[in-house]
């Protein structure tokens, strides 16, 4: 995939990253979200954000179909945002335009939202 994550946003001018507390704020008022986390297994064993589901960064492409007749905003989030942000801007570019990358990812919710997620690091994988 290549990607251009320096695209500030779609056509009706959604930005490509929301904040953790949006997207907090949108779980915590029932508005209908689809939460899919981009990391590896081995990650998601290592820290989960309630509700979310696995869908890695290489399974994307062959996932596409699952997004292509969603109406409600999709929340994509990794480690640290870098990955999701680029899922989201290949969604995209095929026409997904209700996606978006949650800032700073599973780390920064922990710090922010949730501090039960545990953080971790992948260095000395």
């Amino acid at each position: 995939m290549l990607l251009n994550p320096f695209s500030k946003g779609n056509k009706a001018g959604t930005p490509l990253e929301i904040q953790p507390k949006q997207v907090k704020r949108k779980i915590d008022s029932g508005e209908p979200l689809r939460l899919i986390d981009v990391r590896e297994p081995f990650e998601f064993d290592l820290a989960q954000i309630a509700g979310a589901e696995l869908i890695p960064t290489r399974s994307i492409p062959k996932a596409l179909p699952l997004f292509e007749d969603e109406t409600g905003p999709i929340v994509m989030f990794c480690h640290r945002g870098q990955r999701s942000l680029q899922v989201v801007s290949w969604l995209r570019e095929q026409g997904i335009e209700n996606c978006q990358s949650m800032a700073g990812g599973i780390d920064r919710w922990s710090l922010e939202i949730d501090p039960s997620v545990p953080r971790y690091s992948t260095q000395n994988r």
